[in-house]
């Protein structure tokens, strides 16, 4: 058996270009190009009638989200092309006992899956994944569990369920001003498989799929996409995205190879720009976990370490055994969710003691009570306790 790619230490584009890119408002899209395309990793779109989902995750627990569409992701194991792919593929969301208890709602069965168990090997190697959702679970989960030494401070709820359940708020991309009319008129290069996208000068995400075919089937799918909400602000306030522009000198353009060769030049000094401009998640440490091995590729989720002074993103992403990016999608995690994602880190790191974490946060425990209500988190503390501390620190 293939050696199984290595975890992801950082997001690289390897087998991809960034080129020269186009603005509207607020909105700017950088395309990345694939020279040498190979055919033996492809993916589709499935559709849900039903955008509002239910996902089964296992041992009880269920994830409820906005799904609007699936990824179908089929491969080869040989390096022969996969066959008849690059449609939308259509259909109703799997049926579940779960469905039961929420009428009017599509069950998912999680996050990613195979799509048939057959000895067709093109049926067999076909895999569902939830664009966004697989990395996003990850991040809810993030020390879910319950304190595992029942503190006397939690409340009944927490020592029992723990975070159960967690919820983040982010906005379909249909509320970010322009980003529809950019999708509509932006042009689709020759060989783009993927985009930068940046909204009022901050990096909302990275697209990339393995093939321009299936990139020019998906290009309208960023629209369904969840952002986060700081994105909006910026979409009013920062103005319009700075266009690149570049002057060439006459005196240095003598033919027509000349002038190929110049703007050879100017769009790659545009995209290593562009590509600078996303340094808050490319080429930046990640923590990546392995969820998929597809034959020669391995299904990824990662989140950037988690530092308030930083951009900070979590994601998606399919490798090669030899490091090629076939797939990523990534989400823009906004400064509240930092807060409560290295909070969730600092208690679980210190056995939920409080005392223990606040010493570590240099607080004082009842500062670190505070904290904990602030970010929402209230409900894990016992209400006499969190009275308590309320009332001492006004």
């Amino acid at each position: 058996m293939a050696k199984a790619p290595a975890l992801l230490r950082s997001l690289s584009l390897r087998g991809l270009t960034a080129t020269h890119a186009q603005v509207f408002a607020g909105v700017r899209l950088v395309p990345l190009l694939r020279e040498a395309p190979r055919d033996d990793l492809r993916i589709a779109r499935r559709r849900y009638d039903d955008p509002m989902a239910l996902v089964d995750v296992g041992e009880g627990s269920a994830y409820c989200s906005y799904v609007p569409h699936a990824l179908v992701v089929g491969w080869t194991e040989d390096g022969s092309p996969v066959a008849s792919y690059g449609a939308a593929l259509a259909g109703p969301a799997d049926r579940h006992p779960l469905a039961k208890l929420c009428r009017g709602v599509n069950v998912l069965h999680r996050m990613a899956r195979r799509e048939a168990r057959g000895e067709d090997p093109a049926e067999r190697n076909r895999l569902r994944l939830l664009p966004q959702h697989l990395a996003m679970e990850g991040f809810l989960a993030l020390h879910f569990d319950a304190p595992e030494i029942a503190w006397s401070e939690y409340s009944r709820r927490a020592i029992s369920r723990g975070l159960d359940p967690r919820t983040e708020v982010s906005l379909s991309g249909r509320a970010i001003p322009s980003l529809e009319d950019a999708l509509r008129v932006f042009e689709i290069h020759e060989g783009q498989s993927g985009l930068l996208l940046f909204v009022g000068e901050l990096l909302a995400s990275v697209f990339v799929v393995s093939h321009p075919d299936d990139y020019r089937a998906l290009h309208r799918t960023l629209i369904e996409d969840f952002y986060e909400q700081t994105l909006l602000y910026a979409a009013r306030h920062n103005g319009d995205s700075q266009a690149f522009t570049h002057t060439f000198d006459a005196a240095q353009i003598g033919s027509l190879d000349d002038l190929r060769a110049a703007l050879g030049r100017v769009r790659a000094e545009a995209g290593a720009l562009h590509v600078d401009t996303a340094a808050g998640l490319l080429g930046r440490p990640i923590a990546a976990e392995r969820v998929y091995r597809a034959g020669p590729f391995s299904l990824q989720r990662f989140m950037t370490e988690l530092d308030p002074a930083l951009d900070n993103h979590l994601g998606e992403a399919i490798v090669r055994d030899d490091g090629t990016l076939e797939y990523a999608k990534t989400f823009r995690l906004s400064a509240g969710q930092v807060r409560r994602a290295r909070l969730l880190q600092q208690l679980a790191g210190h056995g939920w003691n409080l005392d223990a974490t606040a010493a570590a946060l240099r607080i004082t425990r009842d500062q670190l009570l505070r904290r904990i209500d602030g970010e929402g988190f209230g409900y894990l503390i016992a209400e006499h306790v969190l009275k308590a501390a309320l009332k001492r620190t006004r």
